[in-house]
C-alpha cells in the first residue's frame, strides 16, 4: 500500500515544529470540531476508494538519556557517551526510565486527553516496548480511559531507531510483562523474549522508515482492529520515520509531545 499525509485538519500540518508539545484539542483547527472531523473521515472512507485514519502520535516524556544529551551536548552524546550505560551520576542504559520532568510531561498529555476523550477515543492503541514509552502511555491514559478500553499492544517495530546507543536496548519480554502487566498491556504475536534487534551498529534511517511502513501496513490491514482512530506512543526518531513513510517532512516534537495527523492509504 502507499500512504500520504492529508493536511488541513491540525495546526501542526503546516509547520515542522516550534509549537508547544501538547496543544489544546491536540491542535485541531478552529474550523473543525471533532464531530466534523469524524464525519469527514467517514465520508472519505465511504466515497473515495481509499482508507483514511487519524493517527495521534505521542512521544515519550523526558528520559535519563535525554537528560544526558542535554548535559553533554548532542555531538559528545552521539560520538561517545551514548555508548555507555551512565557517567556515575546519571544512568541511561539499557532502557532508561522517565525523569521526574518526563513523568510530568506525560501527565500534561493525560490532562489534554482527559478533556478530549469524550470527543475522540482511540480504538487502536500501540506502544513501543521501551520502558520510557510504556510508562508514558500508562501515565497518559490511566484514569482517562475505562479499564475495558485501555488495551495497548506492545509492538517491536514501534521502538526507537536502535543499535549503538545503550538507551535503545530493551528489557526482556518477561521483565516488560512484570512492569506493564496484562490485561492493559499485551504483546503482539511473535514478540521475542530477548532483544534480537539491537546491535553495536546504529540502524539506518532508511531501515527505520521501512519498519514504520510495515506498522502502517498492519494497521490498515486490520491486524489490531478496524478503528479509524489510532494512538501510537513511541519516540522522536520512529515518529519521524512514520512521517517520511507518508511523504511529510520531519517534525521537531518535544519529549512528551503529541502529533496528530490524518493518513490516507491507497492499495496498488
Amino acid at each position: 500500500m502507499s500512504y500520504e499525509a492529508v493536511p488541513g485538519f491540525f495546526q501542526q500540518d503546516s509547520v515542522q515544529g516550534g509549537l508547544d508539545g501538547v496543544l489544546p484539542r491536540f491542535g485541531l483547527l478552529e474550523k473543525w470540531t471533532w464531530e466534523g472531523l469524524k464525519e469527514e473521515l467517514a465520508r472519505l472512507n465511504a466515497s473515495s476508494g481509499a482508507n483514511y485514519k487519524l493517527f495521534i502520535l505521542g512521544r515519550h516524556g523526558q528520559g535519563y538519556h535525554n537528560l544526558a544529551e542535554i548535559k553533554y551536548g548532542t555531538k559528545k552524546w552521539d560520538d561517545y557517551w551514548s555508548k555507555f550505560d551512565g557517567d556515575g551520576e546519571l544512568t541511561w542504559g539499557p532502557d532508561p526510565e522517565l525523569t521526574p520532568l518526563g513523568e510530568n510531561q506525560a501527565k500534561a498529555a493525560h490532562d489534554t486527553w482527559a478533556k478530549e476523550i469524550s470527543h475522540i477515543q482511540p480504538g487502536i492503541m500501540l506502544c513501543s516496548p521501551m520502558s520510557r514509552a510504556l510508562h508514558t502511555c500508562q501515565l497518559t491514559f490511566e484514569g482517562v480511559l475505562p479499564s475495558e478500553s485501555f488495551n495497548v499492544t506492545i509492538v517491536e517495530k514501534c521502538r526507537e531507531e536502535y543499535g549503538e546507543h545503550t538507551c535503545d536496548k530493551r528489557k526482556t519480554k518477561s521483565e516488560i510483562a512484570t512492569l506493564f502487566p496484562a490485561p492493559t498491556f499485551s504483546f503482539e504475536s511473535g514478540f521475542a523474549e530477548e532483544d534480537l534487534l539491537w546491535t553495536p551498529e546504529r540502524e539506518t534511517v532508511a531501515h527505520a522508515v521501512a519498519r514504520a511502513g510495515d506498522v502502517l501496513d498492519r494497521v490498515f490491514a486490520g491486524e489490531w482492529g478496524t478503528s479509524d482512530y489510532v494512538s501510537i506512543t513511541a519516540h522522536g526518531g520512529i515518529i519521524n520515520a512514520f512521517l517520511r513513510s507518508v511523504g511529510r517532512p520531519d517534525y521537531v516534537l518535544p519529549t512528551g509531545g503529541v502529533l496528530p495527523l490524518v493518513i490516507k492509504s491507497v492499495k496498488p
